[in-house]
């Protein structure tokens, strides 16, 4: 039998210990499917063409899930940011999560 890892004593974790966890957060520009021969072929400034128009929103995942769709945005010379344009509300994130 494996062990099991995430096993706790503990019967259930309540909201102010779960606000401190860490999620990891990613912006979604779009996607494709590429051939092992184009990607070797990548060089600096090659363009990959996506699935998503140009202007359009992006999709923010946290932990592998859809939560929001916003826009990215430049905050100075050298840092985007990313403006949130629709977001599911607390519970539905949360039981995304």
């Amino acid at each position: 039998m494996a062990k099991d890892y995430f096993k706790s004593t503990r019967k259930s974790l309540d909201m102010e210990q779960l606000q401190d966890l860490r999620l990891p957060m990613i912006m979604e520009l779009g996607s494709t499917m590429i051939t092992v021969r184009d990607l070797l072929n990548w060089q600096r400034e090659s363009v990959v063409k996506t699935d998503r128009v140009s202007g359009g929103n992006v999709d923010l995942k946290v932990n592998g899930k859809v939560l929001a769709k916003g826009e990215v945005v430049v905050l100075t010379n050298d840092h985007f940011g990313f403006r949130l344009v629709t977001l599911l509300n607390p519970e539905e994130r949360l039981k995304n999560l």
